[in-house]
């Protein structure tokens, strides 16, 4: 499914917020971009949110100043794709290396039930039948295949280097293909990582874990590690500035090829990044941050 925008992409030369554009009319297209912004949005609101709570369990920042932080995100990819987009692929390449090194320690630390993890990992009626298990399976899923990661694949094609002959553009596919194929496979393991470090750490135990909070002041003295912990605060940190450096980038994309518009690269960036950051400073506001 991934490999569609990449198609799109390297054979059009056109990603997918353009394409659209130019295939319906102006008030449709407008509409479409509505959407795709309140989705990043959505979807930017729980990372941001997160980065500021792994700030806060790391050097105790406020939340509200932790949200505010991840906004220098925007000044990183201005530098570094100034440099060459290569090097934003390579920070994003290191944030996902500290994700899945960190849960992969914690996870040969929490020593689960090798057979239970291979069960778990066959598909089961019975999800189907309970609602929260359903629940926890869609927002999962979710979580990974992200609708503006399209719109940003289909553009991210158009950096790579290939030969516009037909021969060049199938070889340029294949290796698309292959990039998202490990990145999804990549998601997988982080996801199951953190389910399978949670139960076999938490379950049946008399542990509640009800907040975020709950699952980093018990890690270590359940696992008996003090860094068990940290690498949880560390790997929630690097998650979230992952996937809002991700978020920003699709949002310059998708109002790029949706409106045309025609701003300085730091102003555009700089509009995409208060799209998400405005609604977390108003939950944390509103709610406070014993609730967050």
């Amino acid at each position: 499914f991934r490999s569609r925008p990449a198609r799109l992409g390297i054979a059009s030369g056109r990603d997918l917020a353009q394409a659209c554009r130019d295939s319906y009319s102006r008030p449709v297209t407008f509409a479409l971009w509505v959407v795709c912004e309140i989705a990043i949005a959505a979807c930017d609101l729980a990372e941001v949110i997160g980065a500021a709570i792994a700030l806060n369990l790391l050097f105790g920042l406020p939340l509200i100043w932790g949200v505010l932080l991840t906004a220098l995100d925007v000044m990183v990819i201005l530098f570094l794709q100034h440099r060459g987009f290569r090097y934003v692929e390579a920070l994003v390449v290191g944030l996902i290396v500290v994700i899945a090194g960190s849960f992969a320690v914690n996870l040969w630390l929490a020593k689960p039930d090798l057979g239970a993890v291979a069960a778990g990992f066959v598909p089961s009626a019975s999800i189907l039948k309970d609602r929260e298990m359903l629940y926890i399976a869609i927002g999962i899923l979710g979580a990974t295949v992200m609708p503006h990661n399209l719109y940003l694949h289909s553009s991210i094609v158009q950096t790579r280097k290939y030969e516009t002959t037909s021969d060049g553009k199938a070889e340029a596919i294949k290796f698309a293909t292959l990039d998202s194929t490990i990145a999804l496979m990549f998601a997988l393991f982080i996801n199951a990582a953190i389910l399978i470090v949670s139960a076999a750490t938490f379950h049946g135990t008399e542990h509640k874990v009800a907040e975020i909070q709950d699952a980093h002041q018990l890690l270590s003295p359940v696992l008996g590690v003090s860094a068990a912990s940290v690498l949880f605060a560390l790997a929630l940190l690097a998650s979230g500035q992952n996937s809002t450096l991700t978020g920003t980038l699709a949002g310059q994309i998708v109002m790029e090829g949706f409106l045309n518009l025609r701003l300085r690269l730091w102003l555009r960036r700089l509009l995409t990044r208060a799209l998400a950051i405005i609604p977390a400073i108003v939950c944390i506001v509103h709610y406070g941050e014993e609730k967050d």
